[in-house]
């Protein structure tokens, strides 16, 4: 049986788009695939998407928002892949993102760490094909 749905994005709120934007670009080298701007209902949407598409991540700011938003228990992370995990660790190092160091599941070699966004959510970059 062929599974008629694909998963299409995952939605974050944001309190500064121009600071989240810059750091998926800088960070995970995502593009801006659309913006909307509904300045009439005070909020944006931005959806970033890996070069070549695929899933994207939506970013939603409300323009009135002042506090952070709280994540809460239930949210884990996101997670992404890249070819060669110790040269993305060192990228993010020298960006100043303080990515969490290289783990492994227990009696496993490293494959994964963690990064924070601006607004506090945690992206996984594993090691994995992206080829």
């Amino acid at each position: 049986m062929t599974c008629p749905y694909r998963m299409l994005h995952t939605c974050i709120r944001v309190l500064d788009l121009e600071k989240s934007e810059q750091f998926y670009r800088q960070a995970f080298g995502f593009d801006i695939v659309r913006r909307k701007d509904y300045p009439d209902h005070r909020f944006t949407l931005s959806y970033m998407a890996p070069p070549g598409g695929g899933f994207e991540l939506e970013l939603t700011y409300n323009y009135d928002q002042q506090e952070p938003y709280q994540i809460g228990n239930g949210y884990s992370h996101l997670a992404v892949a890249v070819n060669d995990l110790e040269a993305s660790h060192r990228h993010h190092q020298a960006l100043g993102l303080d990515p969490k160091p290289l783990k492994g599941l227990p009696g496993q070699p490293p494959r994964f760490y963690f990064v924070a966004d601006p607004d506090g959510y945690l992206v996984e970059v594993v090691r994995g094909s992206v080829d």
